[in-house]
């Protein structure tokens, strides 16, 4: 057969495709789904905030725990890379390419790895939002001894923190598994012997 000559599909082959098309797009709508009420909460509580409070305002006044406040944060978390604009708008959606398409390439195995990354999906975009749209975050959870944050971040940070929680948990799960199917393998050498 020539290197020109195309051989015909196997049906089963296209089927099995079009299944796997079809389980990804509908595991990805989920996780979007996800990411999509994020961006929601956080893009509604940000403009509550900036409804109802001037910038360096904060509410209520003279509590020491936690209060609501307004900031525009023009740099990145914690208020570094002030004035890094170009950046912090090509490097979030670099990050939300990468995301989307690790969720489309993702294993089925585990639900909560494309569940942390909907989140930090989620928090990016919110945030990416307000870069372009206002060319600031809008920060207004104030601990009152720590730099102002939103949600977006709040998202971004529960994310990473059960990416690395599943990072630590996954070897043990394996080396359980691993553990299992060697106790099972003894059991059936000592009935067969």
């Amino acid at each position: 057969m020539s290197a020109d000559t195309e051989r015909p599909e196997h049906p089963s082959s296209t089927a099995t495709r079009r299944s796997f098309r079809l389980r990804a797009a509908g595991r990805l709508r989920g996780f979007l789904a996800l990411a999509a009420v994020i961006v929601a909460l956080d893009q509604a509580t940000k403009a509550l905030v900036r409804a109802n409070l001037a910038v360096g305002e904060t509410w209520p006044e003279g509590w020491e725990l936690i209060r609501i406040g307004h900031v525009r944060n023009t740099g990145a978390a914690f208020g570094i890379l002030q004035g890094a604009g170009d950046f912090l708008v090509i490097a979030p959606l670099v990050a939300i390419g990468a995301i989307t398409f690790y969720l489309l390439s993702l294993p089925g195995h585990s639900r909560w790895y494309p569940v942390s990354l909907s989140m930090i999906l989620g928090g990016a975009i919110g945030n990416l939002i307000d870069r372009v749209r206002l060319g600031a975050v809008t920060d207004f959870i104030d601990p009152t001894h720590y730099p102002l944050f939103n949600l977006a971040d709040s998202a971004i940070v529960l994310g990473v923190i059960l990416m690395a929680v599943l990072s630590f948990l996954e070897p043990s799960e394996k080396h359980a598994t691993a553990s299992a199917t060697h106790i099972e393998a003894e059991a059936g050498a000592e009935r067969a012997g």
